[in-house]
């Protein structure tokens, strides 16, 4: 299982002025558990779980993103993370 974040976007234009500037996106290619725990070594709440069903993910602000990368989170692409969510998608709908 890794833990994978993209870089750092504002958000700001699409979501609103309600809303912090920068953030990221935190995935894994493993079990969804392996991410809630990664994200608890990071302080941050269940609560703020995405539960997309085809790019279930937490959102990072820049100091949770760094403290991920720290503990060993590997930093990808926004492009590569999409790549890595079609592979997961693919395989999980064959399976029986």
């Amino acid at each position: 299982m890794t833990i994978y974040v993209d870089g750092l976007r504002d958000y700001r234009a699409i979501m609103g002025r309600g809303f912090p500037g920068l953030w990221c996106h935190m995935i894994t290619d493993g079990d969804l558990d392996e991410l809630h725990e990664f994200a608890a070594a990071l302080g941050i709440s269940p609560r703020r779980f995405q539960n997309h069903p085809r790019h279930p993910h937490y959102d990072l602000l820049p100091t949770s993103r760094c403290l991920a990368v720290a503990l060993g989170a590997r930093q990808i692409s926004t492009r590569q993370m999409a790549r890595i969510l079609q592979q997961k998608w693919s395989f999980n709908e064959k399976r029986p």
